[in-house]
């Protein structure tokens, strides 16, 4: 599973970076829009690991549990 992390800037209405994360699995590229609430000099190191992670998360959330339309 590769990550890559794009396009974070940060939203002072509600104090968080947002960004779009991109994971590759299985040869298959997913997106997902992240954030992280935190103060607008947080460590952009930790700003990408958490986002890494809330992708990551949302990338094992099994998909049975989705809608179909």
């Amino acid at each position: 599973m590769a990550t890559e992390i794009k396009n974070i800037w940060y939203n002072p209405a509600t104090s968080a970076f947002e960004g779009r994360i991109d994971i590759t699995r299985k040869g298959k590229a997913f997106r997902y829009p992240c954030a992280v609430e935190g103060p607008i000099d947080m460590s952009p190191d930790e700003v990408q690991a958490r986002m890494a992670a809330q992708a990551k998360r949302m990338s094992d959330t099994d998909p049975a549990i989705f809608s179909h339309s």
